[in-house]
């Protein structure tokens, strides 16, 4: 199976680089400095689970390739647009596409753009980010990956990226309710990456601040009640599933969206709590996440 992965950063350079490892046919599909780089030094990461330092094959948009057989789209959403924009020459009638962004909204676009039998449903859990060099810096043990039909139907091609994914230096596996997956990462990531930018700061001082915890907890249900609104089958208890997870986090823990603000770069605000928002019934109040989205969108247009 040849797989191109769509973006060598934190999340695309590591599951490719993984699956390099074990000898999969993979391209990465990167911009011209990213290219050069991975050309010139090897796509390198730094990780508990293992260091590498891989030769790996790159295309830029434009260049001639036959299609892959799997596409990992692994792009920042505000990347989205010029990437599927790229990625005609390289899909065929057979080619399947994953995407791993944060998120629900981006499966519309997808689909619209290339047909619904084109895309699976997709995630990951991972705390990883490039580092000054362009190494990739994996910080903590989670390395998942999870992937599904978007009618929960276990077919023959879930079955065939299951083959491609054992044995690799990662955790991948198939969900027959990956929307509703999807949805639960959109939950935690949209709330985590919330209070972690708009306090600046990471999870322990959040939580022992002063009604720092309960903040986050009002943030959390505002999230939960709109999501409800366009996911029925979301877990009932889900609020308590987060903040249980919250509790075993390490105190240090820093959301990606935080961590791209601190190095004044772009951020997902409008992908993940703008779109709530604009999902949001208009008798559903969320006075802290528009809180949230008001304060994060000042910083992305100061950048501009």
């Amino acid at each position: 199976m040849r797989v191109l992965v769509v973006g060598a950063g934190g999340v695309g350079g590591y599951f490719g680089g993984r699956l390099v490892q074990k000898g999969v046919d993979v391209t990465f599909l990167v911009r011209p400095r990213r290219k050069q780089q991975l050309d010139q030094e090897g796509l390198i990461i730094h990780s508990v689970h293992g260091n590498a330092s891989l030769r790996v094959k790159t295309l830029q948009a434009g260049d001639k390739s036959d299609p892959f057989d799997l596409i990992l789209l692994s792009v920042k959403a505000y990347h989205l647009d010029e990437a599927l924009h790229s990625l005609h020459p390289y899909v065929s009638k057979n080619t399947t596409i994953l995407p791993l962004l944060n998120g629900i909204s981006h499966l519309d676009k997808l689909k619209q753009m290339f047909g619904e039998p084109f895309v699976l449903g997709g995630l990951c859990f991972i705390e990883s980010t490039l580092n000054q060099n362009g190494h990739i810096e994996h910080y903590s043990p989670q390395h998942d990956l999870v992937y599904g039909e978007l009618d929960g139907e276990y077919s023959d091609r879930i079955k065939k990226i299951e083959q491609l994914f054992a044995g690799a230096n990662l955790n991948a596996y198939a969900s027959r309710h990956i929307i509703k997956r999807m949805w639960h990462k959109y939950i935690f990531i949209s709330a985590m990456s919330g209070i972690t930018s708009l306090t600046r700061s990471s999870l322990g001082p959040i939580l022992t601040s002063p009604y720092g915890k309960e903040v986050l907890e009002r943030l959390l249900h505002e999230i939960i009640a709109i999501a409800k609104t366009q996911e029925p089958s979301i877990d009932p208890d889900i609020d308590l599933q987060i903040m249980k997870t919250v509790t075993e986090i390490s105190p240090t823990f820093k959301s990606s969206m935080q961590r791209d603000l601190e190095k004044g770069l772009p951020i997902e605000t409008d992908h993940l709590h703008g779109t709530l928002l604009r999902l949001a019934p208009e008798n559903l109040d969320a006075p802290l996440l528009k809180t949230v989205y008001s304060t994060l969108m000042i910083y992305e247009q100061s950048r501009t």
